[in-house]
């Protein structure tokens, strides 16, 4: 199912490398006993990933031994490969500047890259700007759709313009869009070019509810309470629809409430933090569950969605429960996920950065909120930092 014959090897190599110590070993073996012993001596070479030196301090040789009893007939391993390992008490800062010239398939099971990361395995972020960012901030409803006004949603789009501007991205905000005009954006951005560019981001603060949905949960409101569906919203920007990002990553950020639950929490055996909001100031971004009217598609249209490849959906909290947010400070998931990204965006990849987020969110306050995300990132995400 990958494409073409040579994305179908490509995958299978890839596939071969997360299969446990000896699937490629014995893909090699297979390759030789059927006559393609030139095939596998290819492999062999080509696999060789040359780690990125500038990365790496303290560096001490360490020898693995790569010789397989069952299988050093058939495979001409190197007797031994030795490599640079990291000290333990160091830590690989950058990511991996990816090696010129032919592309890296690394093969971590026979003894390269076992280490460092390997370029292959990080997302490039070397265009200046990175990319887009676009922010659709709804604060002002109509009296019609019953909504309320958000306040404390500015102070959340105020840090998250200056927050994204440093982190490279060309930032654009629109406030309070009907749905229409919120897809119109949407659409608008999904169809530029990206071409010279290595990444995407769409930030949404709204109020939100439950939809009936196949892929993402969850639905965002225009100012006039008309619903979106935050898996319309992701799917603008696949690869189906938006050829200049195809390999490129996604990146969505929502907050919105995704129900009209409100966890209280449960009880652990160390002390919480007593971190609970001013009295009569803190408010959810919640509406009822509304079902979408119109034809629902039927079960088995499943498998002919096209795949989410390169796409992480970022929610404020869990399916079905409230978002808090408070009038002066914002809301609470915004207000993490600035100060993570100030900490730790120029260190860690991006998903240990929103788990940094969820567990500082989960501490919070009387009623409790958990943010989590939907992740089809097929490697590590760093963000180039000013």
């Amino acid at each position: 199912s990958a494409g073409s014959r040579g994305e179908q090897a490509r995958q299978l190599v890839i596939d071969l490398e997360t299969r446990g110590k000896q699937a490629f070993p014995i893909f090699l073996s297979i390759l030789r006993d059927t006559g393609q012993g030139d095939l596998a001596d290819m492999l062999i070479k080509e696999c060789e990933c040359p780690l990125a030196p500038p990365q790496l301090v303290n560096l001490r040789p360490v020898e693995l031994d790569l010789r397989g009893e069952k299988h050093k007939k058939n495979v001409n391993f190197p007797e031994r490969l030795s490599i640079p390992v990291q000290a333990e008490s160091e830590k690989l800062r950058t990511p991996p500047v990816p090696a010129q010239g032919k592309p890296c398939r690394c093969s971590r099971e026979m003894g390269w890259c076992l280490i460092a990361m390997c370029a292959c395995q990080v997302y490039d972020l070397k265009a200046d700007p990175c990319g887009h960012c676009l922010i659709l901030n709804n604060v002002n409803f109509s009296r019609d759709s019953d909504l309320s006004t958000r306040d404390g949603s500015n102070v959340d789009c105020e840090k998250l313009e200056k927050r994204f501007k440093a982190l490279r991205f060309d930032v654009l905000t629109r406030r309070d869009l009907k749905a229409q005009e919120m897809v119109s954006e949407l659409q608008k951005l999904a169809r530029q070019d990206h071409s010279a560019l290595d990444c995407c981001i769409v930030v949404i603060l709204s109020h939100g509810c439950q939809t009936s949905h196949i892929q993402f949960p969850g639905g965002i409101y225009g100012t006039d309470g008309k619903p979106i569906p935050i898996e319309k919203i992701v799917n603008y920007f696949n690869g189906s629809h938006c050829p200049s990002l195809r390999g490129k990553p996604k990146l969505f950020f929502i907050q919105a409430c995704g129900g009209e639950q409100r966890d209280r929490g449960f009880l652990v055996d160390c002390d919480s933090p007593g971190d609970e909001a001013p009295g009569g100031s803190l408010e959810s971004d919640a509406t009822p569950f509304q079902t979408p009217s119109g034809n629902m598609d039927e079960p088995d249209a499943v498998a002919s969605l096209p795949t989410p490849s390169d796409i992480l959906v970022s929610y404020s909290t869990f399916p079905g429960f409230v978002s808090w947010r408070e009038a002066s400070s914002g809301s609470w998931y915004v207000e993490m996920l600035d100060s993570v990204l100030e900490q730790y965006a120029h260190t860690e990849d991006l998903l240990k950065a929103v788990l940094k987020v969820a567990n500082a969110v989960s501490a919070k306050g009387r009623y409790k909120q958990i943010p989590g995300c939907f992740n089809f990132l097929r490697k590590k995400f760093f963000f180039a930092c000013k």
